[in-house]
């Protein structure tokens, strides 16, 4: 595995590491696809570093067996959607600073049947609250089904605040982490009302840091939310908690998207996308094999209250990464300083990936070996005028001080001294 990374030049974070070692322990040899390569059916792992045309693409999908898994190592860049959207993605691994700050995708064809370990012990534990003034009925219904399949619950009436029949983001996420600190077993919580059809292994399996679904494949949804005993996954939890506390009237689906959206740009975390069949709803047609049922009519009534709240997420999300108008990868220095640096790598849309990647790895080397005196770097990728501007507007609110430069130019190691701190200075180092 290391000689096909090192040949590609591709280079991983500690956790990306692992789940490509996982991968490969199931289902052998990884092997790096060349665009125009014949794919035969003994490639069961392939690693693809450079973008798809549409015909390529229609070509590489149709060439893949199913049960084999693609790894998409930059899959940061908007340049691999197109490939992202033609196959069924499985999950995501975020950046993790200079040592790997590129977010890596993994999907295939279908189900991801052959790669799940069955002989797993899968061991976790069902959680899930409910406001006192509802009653019990349909607590009573989950802690039935979980019963039924042995799983360890925990399910607690809470007194809420809100103004109608739910309860608050804030409140079920510090229920989430009350259960966190005091339960041993990775989490499993499933919304109150939901019924489980068969047992819910599949998160805990894949050793997954936090497992989630994306309804419509973009928003995701607090219904049904795995965290694995992980730092990753407390992290992840502490800043959904956060997130909740500044903003107490946001629905939780869209914080919880942005609490995903932080943590996979300051640590390696490690998520599941889950299939549908851990978020049916009554009057699906694929109730009859589905994990969990919730009990809501198969309608879009439950995309919140504004659908169109999350539109500048929803193609990022379709393909399972931060978005252009979000920091792609966070770094903290060793210095106290409170000062930040905003970098905008900009013109990607029109930059060759491998270029993109480079420039991104060199500006996050240059800020470990030499920060300048800023105590936090934040990198964003931008491929189109308005995300430019959104980023620059972000970057002087903030007061950090703003860097734009383009993929492929070299990168100095001292290019953060030279760099004026405080005020929201302004260097531009394009061609």
């Amino acid at each position: 595995m290391d000689s096909v990374l090192r040949s590609a030049s591709v280079k991983l974070n500690a956790a990306q590491r692992r789940r490509l070692a996982w991968l490969a322990d199931r289902l052998g040899q990884p092997k790096l696809y060349q665009r125009g390569e014949r794919v035969v059916e003994d490639d069961r792992l392939l690693i693809v570093t450079d973008p798809l045309n549409s015909a390529g693409a229609q070509l590489f999908y149709s060439a893949i067996n199913a049960g084999s898994v693609v790894v998409l190592p930059f899959s940061e860049n908007p340049a691999f959607d197109f490939l992202k959207s033609k196959l069924t993605e499985y999950g995501t691994v975020g950046a993790g600073g200079a040592d790997g700050p590129h977010e890596m995708w993994w999907g295939g064809v279908g189900f991801a049947e052959g790669v799940i370990p069955t002989s797993a012990p899968g061991r976790l534990r069902v959680v899930s609250c409910y406001p006192r003034r509802s009653g019990e009925a349909a607590a009573i219904r989950l802690q039935r089904a979980t019963e039924q399949y042995g799983l360890p619950a925990h399910i607690e009436p809470l007194d809420s605040e809100s103004d109608d029949d739910g309860l608050r983001c804030l409140e079920k996420v510090e229920f989430l982490s009350r259960m966190f600190a005091r339960y041993t077993e990775p989490l499993l919580f499933v919304e109150t009302g939901a019924d489980i059809h068969q047992l819910p292994l599949l998160p805990a399996r894949l050793a997954a840091d936090v497992a989630i679904h994306k309804w419509n494949r973009w928003e995701m949804s607090a219904r049904t939310v795995y965290l694995g005993r992980t730092k990753a996954a407390e992290g992840f939890l502490a800043v959904w908690q956060q997130l909740a506390a500044l903003c107490p009237t946001i629905w939780d689906g869209a914080l919880l998207d942005q609490a995903w959206c932080l943590a996979s740009s300051q640590c390696c975390l490690d998520t599941v996308w889950l299939p549908r069949s851990y978020h049916a709803l009554q009057g699906d047609v694929a109730e009859h094999k589905a994990t969990i049922v919730h009990d809501l009519a198969s309608t879009t009534a439950d995309l919140g209250p504004d659908p169109s709240f999350a539109a500048i997420a929803r193609a990022p999300r379709r393909a399972g990464r931060t978005g252009s108008r979000d920091s792609q990868v966070v770094m903290q220095s060793a210095t106290s300083s409170t000062d930040s640096v905003a970098v905008i790598l900009r013109d990607i849309a029109s930059a060759d990936a491998r270029a993109v990647a480079s420039t991104l790895e060199e500006t996050t080397s240059a800020f470990a070996q030499e920060c300048g005196g800023f105590g936090r770097l934040e990198v964003t990728l931008c491929a189109w005028a308005d995300d430019l501007a959104a980023a620059r507007s972000a970057a002087r609110s903030a007061r950090a001080s703003l860097l734009e430069i383009t993929p492929g130019q070299h990168i100095p190691r001292d290019i953060f001294v030279s760099l004026p701190r405080r005020g929201g200075a302004t260097l531009s180092t394009q061609h």
